[in-house]
């Protein structure tokens, strides 16, 4: 029961969310990741299939195909086997027809088998026994009645059998092996006289051998992946089905003593959390990186339900829905659908013509764009138009997870004015979670985590790893010519009715050992001069040379970081990154490691989803390193990052730079870069140089 507090400020009786549930009885929708896991990997499956049934002796293609699909079962649910093997059979019938549904079945069938097997560590024998009572039976009764109704295919299948055996037995007479041949034949004749028994007989004995070898083939590969990943995807749950038919009531909500710990830690993300969120307020969340910012979005937004503790509000929270809660990420890409930006803004709403697009296109500044397509877009872009595709649902609720991290410094202060006239015109609750004081100083409250709890002040938290270097920056010695930049220009889908420009003669020349930092508006170019400067995207016009031979044929001798540096990585394991992006082995990789200071006796072993955000970054400049490049292009590597974060790769680049004199490229939506760190700034507009100039306050000075 409410309190009267409670009650006083607008919360009804409570809607409770219950204690988070053990991924493996997940319920409801597919997730993203579930979904495009079992799809990309039942594609596999269709490609081995499809060879076994072109190539010669291609049988044992189609016993390898069951793999793909027992991984999927493995970490995910029965449906999203049923799904991938239904849309990779939907493909398969247009290359190879019917035959596309039965193997694929088949291989679904093992696979789903396999894969289920190995999640609840059964014994290989076990597996054998529950696959042939489960299968055998269905499969015997369903091919006996598919022969008993279409008699001209069950009279073309015992031909077949008949002709291929008594060919067979033909060579053994030949051979002299009359006893042999002769039992045989008659064997053969029972076979297909009495059909309705052979065929479950002999199914049975193919099951057996297929299941049994279903499973020694998948079990080195489910045994990777396990160690890799481990069982099971952790997603955001969706909402109950219940609450799905109750009308949305989100606010106020109010969170009591709650604790959040993902599955498999050691230690809670979220402590000790009370707090509460009316109508009309803008609430900014802050703290370092790894505070607990994003777990506690993700409860307040229903996508994770408290370990313990009480988080109540009025009614359903309706995630998604209409006048329920609308969530923007740090990662926009994943939240953007549709194929044209006025598309995207209403994509999955049931009346969309009754949405004014315009309207809220110009809200956030997008209202010319109206027509492109959201390929075209930039981060920022990107961002600002999943937050008007949120808008267009009129939430009642709407968190912002780090959603100005990507967009540039005219764009963020257009969207912290807009969060202030949601909050306070538009009667939104509306929290925002950030890294920046500005941004925060506009709110109404601000609640600062600090290792999962609520803490008093804005608490800087010490990073264990913090690089130190000397009180002054030492100046850099700065030599010929490296990249050279000519008349490039580039345009995405050329001599497409899509095309569109997004770089226009541009001039450039960066000397070895300098380090430039190229600055724009978002949309102005930045990432696709990055692309072309590390030679990963080939300039429609002019050219792009290091030491005078041009980049794309160089791939690799200039690093890239990403924007997002998790993206970046792939392998489980710091040292399996590093050693696999450097293309080096385990002396190589520690040396890399201990020049951005990450010390490989603690950090070589550590899983990559252990890492902050700062970690992840350096371990991505690591991998850069291990492979000796000439320079390095960062694309905006201060994004995301706290106060902390942002000095420790300030004095990680500035002593790389010193000890190395290593070229470094950064591009950047954010002017307020460290002091002293880059000699020249490049200023992008519209896909040209507008400036290109030294910088005063380049010159080595004090550390600040």
């Amino acid at each position: 029961m409410l309190g009267a507090a409670d009650r006083a400020r607008g919360i009804r009786e409570p809607v409770r969310m219950s204690p988070s549930r053990s991924t493996t009885a997940r319920r409801g929708r597919l997730g993203p990741g579930e979904l495009a896991e079992a799809v990309v990997l039942a594609d596999v499956s269709l490609a081995l299939t499809v060879l076994g049934q072109v190539v010669p002796l291609g049988s044992a293609l189609l016993i390898a195909a069951v793999v793909p699909l027992a991984v999927v079962a493995a970490r995910h649910r029965l449906r999203a086997v049923i799904t991938g093997t239904i849309a990779a059979s939907a493909v398969g019938f247009l290359v190879i027809g019917s035959a596309a549904f039965t193997s694929m079945g088949a291989c679904a069938a093992l696979g789903a088998l396999v894969g289920a097997a190995d999640r609840r560590n059964w014994t290989r024998r076990r597996t054998m026994v529950v696959g042939l009572a489960v299968l055998w039976p269905a499969t015997a009764v369903l091919v006996d009645l598919i022969l008993l109704a279409f008699a001209n295919l069950r009279r073309l299948t015992l031909d077949q059998v008949r002709n291929g055996w008594r060919g067979f037995f033909h060579v053994l007479r030949n051979l002299g092996l009359v006893r042999v041949a002769r039992p045989g034949e008659h064997l053969l004749t029972w076979i297909v006289r009495e059909w309705w028994l052979s065929v479950p007989i002999t199914l049975f004995v193919l099951l057996w051998f297929g299941i049994w070898l279903a499973i020694g083939l998948s079990t080195p590969a489910l045994r990777r992946v396990r160690g890799a990943f481990g069982a099971a995807v952790v997603e955001d749950e969706p909402p109950d089905t219940a609450e799905a038919s109750t009308e949305p009531e989100p606010v106020p909500v109010a969170l009591r003593d709650v604790r959040y710990r993902y599955p498999n830690a050691h230690t809670d993300a979220l402590a000790g959390i009370t707090l509460e969120v009316q109508p009309a307020e803008l609430v900014a969340i802050v703290g370092s990186n790894g505070s607990g910012k994003s777990t506690l979005a993700r409860l307040l937004a229903g996508r994770r339900a408290p370990s313990s503790g009480d988080l109540i509000r009025p009614g359903a929270v309706g995630l998604g829905r209409e006048g329920g809660t609308a969530i923007v990420s740090q990662r926009p890409e994943a939240q953007v659908l549709g194929v044209r930006v006025r598309d995207d803004v209403v994509w999955g709403m049931p009346e969309p013509a009754r949405v004014d697009v315009d309207a809220f296109l110009e809200r956030v500044g997008l209202r010319e764009f109206a027509d492109r397509e959201t390929s075209t877009l930039s981060g920022g872009e990107l961002q600002r138009l999943a937050i008007a595709a949120a808008l267009a649902r009129a939430p009642k609720l709407l968190i912002s997870d780090e959603s100005t991290a990507m967009v540039d410094a005219t764009g963020r202060a257009q969207l912290v004015t807009l969060f202030d006239d949601l909050a306070h015109r538009d009667r939104l609750a509306l929290v925002h979670v950030t890294h920046r004081a500005a941004e925060a100083a506009v709110a109404d409250r601000t609640i600062t985590l600090a290792g999962g709890r609520i803490v008093d002040v804005p608490a800087r938290l010490r990073s264990e790893d913090r690089i130190t270097t000397s009180e002054h920056r030492d100046a850099v010695h700065i030599g010929g010519p490296l990249i050279t930049l000519e008349g490039v220009g580039h345009v995405y889908s050329r001599k497409t009715p899509w095309s569109n420009r997004a770089l226009s003669d541009v001039d450039l020349t960066i000397r070895e050992g300098e380090a430039i930092v190229v600055v724009g508006h978002n949309g102005s170019g930045k990432s696709t001069l990055a692309w072309i400067l590390s030679g990963l995207l080939t300039p429609s016009e002019g050219s792009a040379r290091l030491d005078g031979k041009p980049i794309f044929d160089q791939v690799g001798r200039v690093g890239l970081s990403f924007q997002h540096a998790r993206l970046q990585l792939l392998r489980p394991t710091v040292l399996d990154e590093v050693r696999s992006a450097g293309g080096v082995g385990d002396a190589e990789a520690h040396v890399a490691l201990k020049a951005v200071g990450l010390d490989p006796f603690r950090f070589a072993s550590r899983r990559v989803d252990e890492l902050s955000g700062g970690q992840m970054r350096r371990v991505v400049i690591a991998g850069v390193l291990a492979s000796q490049p000439r320079a390095i292009v960062l694309d905006e590597p201060f994004a995301g990052l706290d106060a902390d974060g942002r000095a420790e790769l300030d004095a990680l680049l500035t002593d790389l730079r010193r000890r190395g004199e290593l070229t470094l490229v950064i591009v950047s939506h954010d002017r307020d870069l460290p002091e002293g760190l880059v000699d020249r700034i490049v200023e992008l507009e519209a896909g040209r140089i507008m400036r290109d100039e030294p910088l005063e306050d380049a010159r080595p000075g004090p550390h600040s």
